[in-house]
């Protein structure tokens, strides 16, 4: 069973859907410059739909785009 052990912090759902495609591209482009990206495509996919994000091409494509600009 799962718990709540800490608490909800307050605007923790209150990123907007872009803020957090935003953020996967974040966390992405990090593990990508620690060399643990071997398919960008498909962590990508993987990331949204954890985040509970759209995994159309056109969002991978826009995520993995960012992760790529300098």
């Amino acid at each position: 069973m799962d718990t709540q052990d800490a608490p909800i912090e307050d605007g923790h759902d209150e990123a907007t859907s872009n803020e957090k495609i935003d953020g996967v591209a974040q966390q992405m482009r990090g593990d990508d410059q620690l060399g643990h990206v071997d398919d960008l495509r498909s962590m990508a996919r993987q990331r949204l739909a954890e985040a509970g994000l759209p995994v159309d091409d056109a969002t991978v494509d826009a995520v993995v785009d960012a992760v790529r600009r300098p």
